[in-house]
């Protein structure tokens, strides 16, 4: 799982000697306090997993990391934490991961880190059996959270509300509100930074949560920095994309966004109006919460031409045609905000799942619109799984001067 992969590569980057975070918390103000009308969206919690220091050091060694060992400096107690959060305008209940360094007096940074695209329910942070690899993150002295997303775990009887803009920025800062009523239950001590990371869909919803807390004050929250990599903010170029006919190596992401944007926006149209015979048939059954990305692009195709309807496709080409969708693509990409807490945007120069110039063109309208702390860092070479680990070790100090 692209979360799993994600805290194991954080921990690695944290262990190479930079400390600086966890002194710095020593003298940390306490978190910012939500207005006193706010809701309290914590519903429940339960312990999954509580693990000793000296296991997770043998489980450091036995991947490989037993030099680093001496760095993990806390056991680890991992919960399931069930909030509220709101799809379609009505409260319903989602589920995330808090992991939380054991013993730890001094406040905690916190950490929200947001996953790539799943497909299968078993997939969801949540839902993990034994170890995850997130205990070796908190260990460090982090406490983290990681959302499932509406959709997954708690949420798993509806659609997952893919690259929908609201619905991602809520997933996430709801958990992350959620978790202050954990931590005086728990009396885990939290600093005041948090952490926004994430990559492929993870980059998208990070931005969205990001956007989410600075121009929405009564969240009470404050981005003390925020790292996205290789997502697809840009929506409207990625269709761009689409439209030229050429093969695009992953049509399950397609039929995700598709199937997305027709249940979440109530549009109710036929799969059939989007899809050509037999995929439009299929849809329904690979899309169950049982099959993995890779499953279903084997019953897809990579040719556009072949899998969507050919009045849905050629309407595509035309600018007045299909403006619902397109409309809402456009309201779903960032063209009417621009970051104000320090950002950086990742992206490998070879993605052929999202073409780099996706994140550059957004790094240069979030620069025209205002961002004056934004840096844009093109991983040479590297494809959109190959720049992930590059991402991060160039990321965990960075975030550490904070």
């Amino acid at each position: 799982m692209i979360q799993k992969f994600l805290v194991y590569t954080l921990l690695l980057g944290t262990l190479l000697g930079h400390t600086s975070c966890e002194k710095e918390a020593t003298a940390a103000t306490p978190a910012t306090t939500e207005a006193p009308a706010a809701k309290d969206l914590y519903v429940s919690s339960e312990l999954l997993l509580s693990v000793p220091q000296e296991m997770l050091q043998q489980i450091a060694a036995s991947e490989g990391y037993s030099s680093y060992g001496n760095q993990i400096k806390y056991g680890v107690s991992v919960y399931r934490l069930i909030y509220t959060t709101t799809y379609q305008g009505r409260d319903i209940q989602a589920s995330g991961l808090v992991c939380v360094p054991q013993n730890m007096e001094v406040p905690a940074p916190v950490i929200s880190a947001q996953h790539g695209t799943i497909f299968t329910e078993k997939e969801a942070p949540s839902n993990f059996e034994g170890m995850s690899g997130f205990e070796l993150f908190a260990s460090a002295g982090y406490v983290t959270l990681i959302p499932d997303y509406i959709g997954f775990g708690a949420s798993k009887d509806l659609f997952h509300p893919y690259y929908d803009q609201k619905h991602s920025a809520l997933a996430v800062v709801d958990l992350i509100k959620a978790a202050k009523s954990f931590y005086k239950q728990q009396q885990v001590p939290v600093s005041d930074k948090l952490f926004l990371v994430g990559y492929s869909e993870g980059g998208y919803v990070t931005l969205a949560a990001q956007k989410e807390i600075e121009t929405n004050p009564e969240h009470g929250l404050q981005v003390t920095a925020s790292a996205a990599g290789a997502g697809g903010y840009d929506l409207v170029e990625m269709l761009g994309g689409i439209k030229t006919g050429q093969s695009y190596a992953y049509p399950a992401y397609l039929a995700y966004v598709l199937q997305s944007y027709n249940i979440t926006n109530g549009w109710n149209r036929a799969l059939s109006e989007f899809f050509q015979e037999p995929y439009a048939s299929r849809l329904p059954g690979l899309f169950d919460g049982n099959k993995s990305g890779s499953a279903i692009n084997r019953e897809l195709t990579t040719n556009p031409n072949n899998l969507f309807n050919q009045k849905f496709y050629a309407d595509l080409q035309q600018d007045e045609a299909e403006q619902v969708l397109k409309q809402a693509l456009y309201a779903n990409s960032f063209y009417d905000w621009a970051p104000q807490s320090p950002t950086r945007l990742y992206h490998g120069t070879t993605d052929n799942i999202v073409p780099l110039n996706n994140s550059q063109k957004t790094y240069e309208r979030f620069k025209a619109g205002g961002a004056k702390q934004l840096e844009f860092i093109p991983i040479a070479g590297k494809g959109h799984g190959s720049a992930f680990v590059p991402m991060l070790h160039s990321l965990v100090p960075w975030l550490q001067e904070f």
